[in-house]
């Protein structure tokens, strides 16, 4: 499965902000069968802090929706679901586990109430999202190295263009 842009964003953030050691994209319960059907887009690895980072990311510019407000929380608690049954299955030993969710566009109103009610999941969308890619864009002022990330190189290409 591709990455998607909104992905590398996350994954950028991780692991140039919060500092993951290690950060994966697309990852599929092992052993195949229908567990293996379902993915989650970016977890990210703490290792001096003993964190798992698990985000699922919704890149849909027009707005976060899928059929309806009520199919969309639902589609988005499910997420956060086999989030957690992944993270007690195979990251059991992080003493912390973090479980976020991650859109530049969502509707305020019925979804993001409905969303903030899901217990254990921190959401990143809107503001907050913008401030996270602002977070990043303040590094790619500063940071000339090569961080391994497309969205991160982009950004530090964009910070030297010149007239």
């Amino acid at each position: 499965m591709l990455t998607d842009i909104g992905e590398y964003f996350v994954g950028a953030y991780l692991q140039l902000c919060e500092e993951c050691d290690v950060v994966d994209y697309n990852v599929r319960p092992p052993g195949g069968g229908l567990d293996g059907l379902s993915e989650l887009d970016v977890i990210g690895f703490n290792f001096k802090s003993d964190t798992v980072f698990l985000c699922e990311v919704t890149t849909h510019i027009r707005g976060l929706l899928y059929k309806n407000n009520s199919e969309t929380v639902n589609r988005i608690a499910r997420k956060h679901e086999r989030q957690q049954m992944y993270a007690e299955k195979y990251l059991s030993n992080f003493k912390s586990r973090r479980y976020q969710f991650g859109s530049p566009v969502v509707p305020r109103g019925y979804i993001t109430e409905h969303l903030a009610r899901l217990e254990g999941l921190e959401l990143i969308v809107n503001g907050s999202y913008k401030r996270r890619i602002e977070e990043l864009q303040a590094k790619a002022v500063k940071e000339t190295h090569d961080a391994r990330n497309p969205v991160f190189r982009v950004l530090q290409i964009l910070e030297r263009m010149r007239d």
